[in-house]
């Protein structure tokens, strides 16, 4: 069979979520005889990281009205002539990468990792551009049907979490020193960019209740992004500095997150959530809000606890819960464990895609 020639279009600056999810498909599918492409944006985490895996085209990049992107683009796949394009990020690379890959002639394959809803008026002419769209979570699919994109057009396909790199061994005098955790404390994190969806005022709203019946708990805020401050000014208006510690950026979360005793994660919006991914990789619990593509990686009583909506009361329920029950703890994060190895895998993630990028290409034959 002649290898695949597949040209991947990320717009992410940093190797993290989605472009982070590119590069282990890049790397999954070279191993599988095929041949990368990769545009990106100049200095991007991405350009460095994937030098390995795929031939690299650096280029500007500047969002939804960059039209000049589109002759970059098609310069771009004239000089690599791929099989197909796979458009994965937003910020105009999704509809102006298709344009281009059209006007070429060349196959695409989008993949939507978002679940805030489609424009139903939009959905006709956005969605015509693509061959085929794969969602990472059958939440995201919902909302791809309810917005009238043909089933027969989406293909699920989960993200994936390095299992190897994330393993459940805590580092626990590093960890400790690191983040000033004293042998009393009670730590649990929040992994998640500080903006409005990610549900970081529940998780403030619940927390005196929790602290009142757990007064050593220590929650760590692991992210960075525009409400940060806003969030500090909270915490410093209700008192809530010794429970709470804004711990920055982290590129280290396989050493963080297994010394957790649990993971919170109150969104209002959430196409699926790497971070919960990582967390069940690294065999600690996680408490969650049933919105979005959550259900797909948190089992109710298998990993964690779903919470029917991101509410501060129920949140603080399921955490005292666990909180006083570390055997279930302890067994909540064996089944994390045991569902990534099942179903996320990075394997089955790229072998879901490579199912996608045959069957479009037969079909064209």
């Amino acid at each position: 069979m002649k290898p695949i020639t597949v040209m991947h279009v990320e717009g992410g600056r940093y190797l993290y979520g989605g472009a982070l999810q590119v590069y282990y498909l890049m790397r999954g599918l070279k191993q599988h005889g095929c041949r990368n492409v990769l545009v990106c944006p100049r200095e991007s985490g991405i350009a460095a990281a994937a030098a390995d895996v795929a031939a690299v085209h650096a280029i500007r990049m500047r969002g939804e009205v960059d039209f000049p992107f589109i002759s970059r683009m098609r310069a771009a796949i004239r000089a690599t002539r791929p099989d197909l394009v796979h458009l994965h990020s937003r910020r105009g690379a999704d509809t102006l990468g298709a344009i281009a890959a059209r006007l070429e002639r060349v196959p695409t394959v989008m993949t939507r990792r978002m679940a805030s809803p489609e424009l139903r008026w939009l959905v006709p002419l956005k969605y015509r551009l693509y061959d085929h769209v794969i969602s990472i979570s059958n939440g995201i699919r919902e909302v791809l049907l309810a917005a009238g994109v043909p089933a027969a057009s989406i293909d699920c396909v989960h993200s994936a979490v390095d299992s190897e790199r994330f393993r459940p061994v805590c580092e626990r005098e590093w960890f400790d020193s690191t983040f000033g955790i004293q042998p009393q404390d009670r730590p649990i994190g929040m992994v998640a960019r500080f903006i409005e969806c990610k549900g970081h005022d529940h998780l403030l709203a619940a927390i005196p209740r929790i602290a009142a019946a757990f007064p050593n708990v220590r929650f760590l805020l692991f992210g960075q992004g525009p409400l940060e401050q806003a969030l500090r000014a909270r915490v410093q208006s209700a008192g809530l500095q010794k429970h709470v510690q804004f711990a920055g950026f982290r590129t280290d979360l396989e050493r963080v997150l297994p010394c957790l005793e649990f993971l919170v994660h109150p969104a209002e919006l959430e196409g699926l959530g790497v971070s919960l991914l990582q967390a069940a990789a690294s065999a600690i619990p996680i408490v969650a809000s049933a919105v979005g593509g959550i259900p797909d990686v948190v089992r109710n009583d298998v990993n964690g606890i779903l919470l029917p909506a991101p509410d501060p009361q129920a949140l603080a329920t399921a955490a005292i819960e666990l909180l006083r029950d570390p055997e279930r703890a302890r067994r909540l994060g064996a089944g994390g464990r045991d569902l990534i190895e099942r179903e996320f895998s990075i394997t089955a993630m790229v072998e879901g895609n490579l199912r996608v990028y045959r069957r479009l290409l037969a079909g064209r034959v």
